[in-house]
């Protein structure tokens, strides 16, 4: 192995600088071109070689991209329905980032979110979980459509009935928020 290493490296070294080893003359001019040739070949191929790279890998996000922004909304609403506190406040923190637009908060609100939102909100023990659901809920509830489905699910109730924070003013402001909303679009919202 080590005599094969060798020959190897004495043969790259009399090719880089041009010997040719039969006639053992110097022909440092053609060992020049020859070796710029090579270059410029192997940058060439190396361009394209990175071209296929980036198209093909721009053509498989733009395809794969769209399906995850959907499948992780879906692993958000799914996370509402666990038992774990710490999972459902990550679950509800991701919906509140992802009801940006009329038309993904509409597809939280068909994949059953304002619900489970709701449930956790009603279920919450702690302060933390009850203002992930609430902010949650606030950022949906900027579609008329969401606000009319959080409505029939009986979201005015549920919300009067959680309870205030001490420590949390957000919680109170995110409550506020809705219940205006809620009177805002002429819902029945008892005293």
């Amino acid at each position: 192995m080590r005599a094969l290493a060798a020959r190897f490296s004495n043969y790259l070294y009399r090719r880089k600088i041009g010997v040719n080893p039969r006639s053992r003359n110097f022909s440092s001019y053609s060992g020049k071109d020859e070796l710029s040739i090579e270059e410029e070949a192997e940058r060439k191929v190396g361009w394209v070689l990175k071209t296929i790279f980036f198209v093909t890998a721009g053509m498989a996000g733009y395809h794969f991209f769209p399906y995850m922004g959907e499948n992780l909304m879906q692993q958000s609403v799914s996370l509402l329905r666990v038992k774990d506190p710490l999972f459902k406040r990550v679950g509800a923190s991701r919906l509140t980032r992802f009801a940006i637009d009329d038309e993904r908060r509409k597809k939280i609100i068909e994949m059953g979110g304002a619900q489970e939102l709701l449930n956790m909100l009603a279920t919450a023990k702690d302060d933390r979980t009850r203002k992930a659901a609430l902010q949650a809920l606030d950022a949906l509830s900027h579609s008329d459509e969401a606000l009319a489905s959080m409505h029939n699910a009986g979201a005015i109730s549920i919300i009067r009935s959680a309870p205030n924070s001490l420590e949390d003013a957000e919680v109170e402001g995110f409550k506020l928020s809705l219940m205006k909303r809620f009177q805002d679009l002429r819902y029945e919202v008892p005293s």
